[in-house]
């Protein structure tokens, strides 16, 4: 029976992440990228929960109240960012600025779908089939989104610098990479404690972010041609 619901939970999590992946990579259909390499980028995203979550637990038992939360979140985002420096951004395929947005993206998702799974599952398996899809609608509306947005931040400051210097990149995903932190940590804060109304409020925010993302999306897009055009006048 617990192999079952794990597998219930597993597909609660995965489906609606695969939702969100799709959405995403019709952004990108003027130039799409080659499947293996979203799958590995998702797939990673999946294998970095494991990973992250016994770092996590240390992390509790050193530390308390509010400096946990923001080390929590710093592992999550660092491994995530982490995972898309080794296995994804050297390869060839990677050759325009909005890849590094739709590759970040992608591996955010999948670590999504794994952590809803998990969460998903401890209600599932007590019986508590209610809480269990609460919990599932809750996480795609409002920490999947989360888990886009902060990933997302890191390849928008990766993007736009995606034709400078390798020193102003590195910075700049340094700080993409902070601010995804910032970004996690106040979601995490607000919402530990919220409910009803405050909660909305929440996702609220969360969901001007991805708007915020999909005109800085658009701004990607604009750079690529002006520079592809400076290419073709030069």
């Amino acid at each position: 029976m617990e192999s079952t619901n794990f597998a219930i939970a597993f597909l609660a999590g995965l489906i609606p992440a695969l939702f969100w992946v799709w959405f995403w990579l019709r952004e990108d259909a003027n130039k799409p990228e080659p499947y293996f390499l979203i799958a590995i980028a998702f797939i990673a995203g999946m294998a970095v929960v494991p990973i992250a979550l016994p770092l996590q637990k240390v992390a509790v038992d050193l530390y308390v109240d509010f400096d946990v939360m923001i080390i929590w979140v710093a592992i999550e985002e660092m491994m995530k960012y982490a995972a898309a420096l080794a296995l994804i951004f050297w390869n060839r395929e990677v050759d325009e600025p909005i890849d590094m947005v739709i590759y970040m993206v992608v591996l955010a998702l999948g670590f999504a779908a794994l952590e809803n799974a998990l969460f998903i599952f401890n209600p599932l398996d007590a019986g508590d089939y209610f809480n269990s899809a609460l919990t599932g609608g809750f996480r795609f509306m409002g920490a999947t989104l989360l888990h886009v947005l902060a990933s997302g931040t890191v390849g928008v400051f990766l993007a736009l610098t995606y034709y400078r210097s390798k020193l102003t990149q590195v910075i700049a995903g340094t700080f993409g990479l902070f601010m995804a932190i910032v970004l996690h940590a106040l979601f995490n804060f607000f919402i530990m404690d919220a409910s009803g109304g405050t909660i909305l409020i929440v996702f609220l925010f969360v969901w001007m972010g991805i708007i915020i993302l999909f005109l800085l999306f658009e701004k990607i897009k604009i750079l690529e041609r002006n520079h592809n055009l400076q290419q073709q006048l030069s």
